[in-house]
């Protein structure tokens, strides 16, 4: 999976790094807390919350006729899911409660429709598709796990270009992962192998901030 995300950002940019109408967007910003659940039975469940928190990004653009644009995103959130959950298999059917550590990764192809008003003022709309790359860990007993799941995002915002080649970039946006797809992001619980996994879908909004720089072209 790496290797081949690898692979596919190495030809696009080998196809457009010679090319005019290549943007550098930086991300920096809040992302608001998202809960989660899934309920088997009365007696096995799990619910919980992934905590808001600082998110930071890196995109690489590449403008297309119609005052369109093709991006590379990927962006990063390190936070906290809380987590109570109850299963037969794990400490006699008990209530559990874990917080877990979760670090989320999105990697996106974006697709951004701009519209400028003038030199200056650039408003956009747009979306992506890729995918959401969830690493967790329990605290409480070291164990750890991950998942990958297809995922989708909505934006929309202004550049405002005080330079020729550099903007301020403010957008909001809305991050999902489909965790329907593929199956659900596992929280591990340990003992004997034992884990919950939540099969419900998660929405990300947050706003964010950055610096865009225009590259030359040759």
């Amino acid at each position: 999976m790496k290797k081949s995300i690898i692979l596919i950002v190495f030809v696009f940019v080998s196809g457009i790094s010679f090319s005019q109408g290549l943007r550098v967007n930086t991300y920096a910003g809040y992302v608001f807390p998202d809960s989660f659940d899934n309920f088997y039975s009365a007696n096995s469940y799990v619910e919980g919350q992934i905590q808001d928190g600082f998110r930071w990004g890196v995109g690489l653009e590449y403008a297309i006729p119609g005052n369109r644009a093709i991006e590379i995103q990927y962006k990063r959130q390190d936070t906290f899911a809380p987590t109570t959950f109850r299963d037969p298999s794990i400490g006699g059917g008990g209530l559990n409660r874990a917080n877990f550590d979760l670090g989320i990764n999105w990697i996106m192809l974006n697709f951004t429709n701009y519209i400028p008003i003038n030199e200056t003022v650039e408003p956009f709309v747009g979306g992506g598709l890729g995918m959401g790359i969830f690493n967790v860990r329990n605290p409480d007993n070291g164990n750890t796990n991950n998942g990958t799941k297809f995922a989708w995002n909505i934006r929309g915002g202004s550049n405002f270009w005080v330079a020729d080649n550099i903007a301020i970039r403010i957008q909001a946006s809305l991050f999902s992962a489909v965790q329907s797809v593929g199956g659900g992001l596992f929280f591990g619980t340990g003992g004997a192998g034992a884990g919950i996994s939540t099969y419900s879908t998660m929405y990300q909004f947050g706003f964010d901030g950055g610096l865009v720089f225009r590259l030359p072209g040759k």
